[in-house]
């Protein structure tokens, strides 16, 4: 047992390791945040229930969500090491961000076009056999929704900016205006705005969060925009790494709409019963991963250059540790989940029966937790030493196994061979990065 001085030693030591501080900040920051987005959730589902337009919303927002993550968000996720990598060289680094502002918004507005041109298309191909008043709800909150790619892009390319200069709390606080606009628009508006309520929150929401990013950014004195340069070797290998980035995670973001396509050929509400399911999870997830990933990603980038291989060892002891907390969660949530459905979401729309429904997509959810944040964290690894390709392969074979699982599954079990399938997914992809690590790892000993 540790004495009482032994016991603040440990604590003490523990606070001294920026790392661990900056974990533990943005873990506490994302568990308000995710907290309120929760809480966001809880009023929705009082108010919509399994309903149509909840369905339509979240089709609506699909295009949006996933050009974000996955353009927008790769580019970040090359940025913030190549950016690291600009700074070790002593150069100004205002042409490095300038370069970086202009592709987001280039980037941004070219697939906000597509996006506007091709809704028509996409509803006809995945989303077949519904009422044409069913289509016209997914658009109307779909021009709403769309404008958020631009302030999600800014907002994402400030945010590695600001997590490269260790601030992490107001970095992670930005993502709390969405949550209150949404909740602010369905208590004092939702008569007024009708069926756009969900849609036009999430657009304030997303610009607000753009003002506040920005305005910690301007007063850290952190962004420096001088004449672009695409000579610059650190830019060049952000270019050379991009399409990689880009193939990984456009494949991986195909997962989500492939389990869009299933859930709509099922019973109307069984897209927001899968949405339910996963928030829970998601929320662990959200908190976790935002706490590491976003640390850990430019701490892997400024450590990887210096180190190479203590980081692999760094990263083994990282993965132990996430693995023994996550499977704990697990088994609570798996036992605790029914309980858990009923106490947060059973009132007015959503019945009992909706409960058990959504109690048990969650089980299947939540199996996925200890390997999708291992991953997440082994993602960012590789992504920190420019090893981007690989996980073009793993991202193919992930949605290959998606497609499949899904199919076999969703005949046996309906909505929930989807949620099991996604969990299925995720071990196999976490079992296959940390194999591909520890082949690298040999390769520097």
């Amino acid at each position: 047992m540790f004495s009482k001085f032994e016991f603040r030693a440990f604590i003490s030591n523990i606070f001294k390791n920026a790392t661990i501080t900056n974990v533990i900040i943005v873990g506490v920051t994302t568990l308000i945040v995710s907290g309120l987005g929760f809480f966001k959730e809880i009023v929705v589902a009082n108010t919509f229930g399994l309903s149509e337009l909840l369905d339509t919303f979240y089709i609506a927002i699909l295009v949006p969500s996933f050009i974000s993550g996955v353009f927008l968000g790769s580019f970040n996720s090359v940025f913030i090491p190549n950016y690291v990598s600009e700074l070790k060289t002593g150069k100004s680094i205002g042409a490095f961000q300038s370069t970086s502002f202009l592709m987001t918004i280039l980037v941004s507005l070219l697939f906000l076009i597509i996006a506007f041109l091709f809704t028509d298309v996409y509803l006809e191909t995945f989303f077949k056999g519904h009422t044409q008043q069913y289509y016209d709800l997914i658009k109307v909150q779909f021009y709403y929704v769309a404008p958020c790619i631009l302030f999600w892009g800014f907002s994402s390319l400030i945010n590695g900016i600001l997590t490269i200069d260790d601030e992490f709390t107001f970095s992670s606080l930005n993502t709390v205006f969405t949550p209150i606009s949404i909740i602010i628009c369905l208590v004092f508006f939702k008569e007024q705005l009708g069926t756009i309520v969900l849609a036009f929150g999430t657009l304030i929401g997303s610009f607000l969060s753009f003002l506040f990013i920005l305005t910690v950014a301007i007063k850290r004195n952190i962004i420096h925009l001088h004449k672009p340069d695409f000579k610059s070797v650190n830019i060049k290998i952000l270019f050379k790494q991009l399409p990689a980035k880009l193939s990984s995670s456009l494949l991986s973001g195909i997962n989500p709409l492939v389990d869009q396509y299933f859930s709509a050929q099922l019973v109307i509400g069984s897209i927001a019963a899968l949405n339910y399911g996963i928030k829970i999870p998601a929320f662990g997830i959200s908190i976790i991963g935002a706490a590491l990933g976003n640390v850990l990603l430019p701490y892997f980038s400024k450590n990887a250059i210096d180190n190479r291989q203590e980081t692999f060892k760094k990263l083994t002891k990282i993965l132990k540790y996430l693995i023994i907390v996550s499977s704990i969660v697990v088994v609570i949530g798996i036992f605790l989940s029914a309980p858990i459905i009923s106490i947060l979401f059973e009132r007015n729309a959503f019945t009992s029966s909706d409960t058990v429904i959504v109690s048990k997509i969650q089980q299947m959810y939540l199996l996925q937790i200890p390997s999708y944040v291992t991953g997440l964290v082994m993602v960012k690894f590789l992504t920190s030493i420019n090893k981007n390709n690989f996980m073009v392969l793993a991202s193919i074979i992930n949605l290959l196994l998606n497609i499949v699982l899904n199919y076999m599954l969703i005949k046996s079990m309906g909505v929930y061979g989807l949620a099991l399938a996604t969990s299925l997914v995720s071990i196999i992809n976490s079992i296959i990065l940390y194999v591909y690590i520890s082949k690298l790892n040999k390769e520097y000993v």
